[in-house]
């Protein structure tokens, strides 16, 4: 059981996140997994390209496909799957920016070809020992790219679809009075919900609780049972229906 290493992390919304950093134990199985997966990868190349294709085709689509199983694996992922491999998933971590923002390619680029570095000397020595010693549990990669590993609550319950909530709120605000929320406070949930998909579990609950702790007291006519993401979607309806 890993203790748990904590930041803050300053969202655009102006609020302050606070976020929970993947130890070395639990990203050591994520990577372990991932490895499997490449390694199944690489021997399904390998049959292809020498029983199959065989010749000089066979050795180029071969080493082409190492490179794509162990480098393409990780930022393919990284990229279009939030922030996380499948190992990353089945252990409920993601990557994203210092910022907390998603991983863009430049980042994940960056923080996989060091992967060749935090692998020496064997068994990812060097990468081990930078998780541990530096604040963050950051490797080598993770420095120079300015990414961390986060962890996320398992078994979080998910949201409901935006168009579920879109069809609850157009239903919920006929008396609602959002008078006294500003144009600014406004533009801040917005930003919230256009970007919630690309947050950690834990970091999203918590910014939409604490935006709707600031908001709810300037609302009259909210009912009662809904959830936080629920009434900031609610409030967007109706401030943009008094428009």
């Amino acid at each position: 059981m890993e203790l748990e290493d904590r930041i803050t992390i300053a969202a655009p919304e102006g609020i302050d996140m606070h976020i929970v950093l993947a130890g070395a134990a639990s990203r050591f199985i994520a990577g372990s997994i991932d490895l499997f997966l490449q390694i199944v990868l690489i021997v399904l190349a390998l049959i292809v390209s020498f029983a199959v294709i065989g010749g000089g085709l066979g050795v180029a689509l071969f080493a082409m496909a190492v490179f794509a199983s162990l480098y393409l694996y990780n930022v393919a992922f990284e990229i279009f799957a939030s922030g996380r491999t499948p190992g990353k998933r089945w252990t409920h971590l993601r990557v994203v920016r210092l910022n907390g923002q998603p991983v863009d390619l430049p980042a994940s680029a960056v923080r996989n070809l060091l992967r060749l570095v935090d692998i020496l000397p064997t068994a990812y020595l060097v990468g081990l020992l930078c998780i541990i010693l530096t604040k963050r549990n950051q490797r080598l990669g993770d420095l120079a790219a300015g990414t961390i590993v986060i962890r996320e609550p398992a078994g979080a319950r998910r949201s409901k679809s935006p168009d579920a909530e879109e069809a609850f709120a157009a239903a919920a605000d006929a008396g609602w009075d959002v008078s006294a929320v500003s144009p600014e406070e406004l533009a801040a949930v917005r930003r919230f919900l256009q970007r919630r998909d690309e947050l950690g579990t834990s970091a999203r609950r918590e910014l939409a609780h604490r935006l709707e702790q600031g908001l709810r007291k300037k609302v009259a006519g909210v009912p009662d049972g809904l959830s936080s993401e629920e009434f900031l979607s609610a409030l967007v309806h109706a401030k943009s229906s008094r428009r």
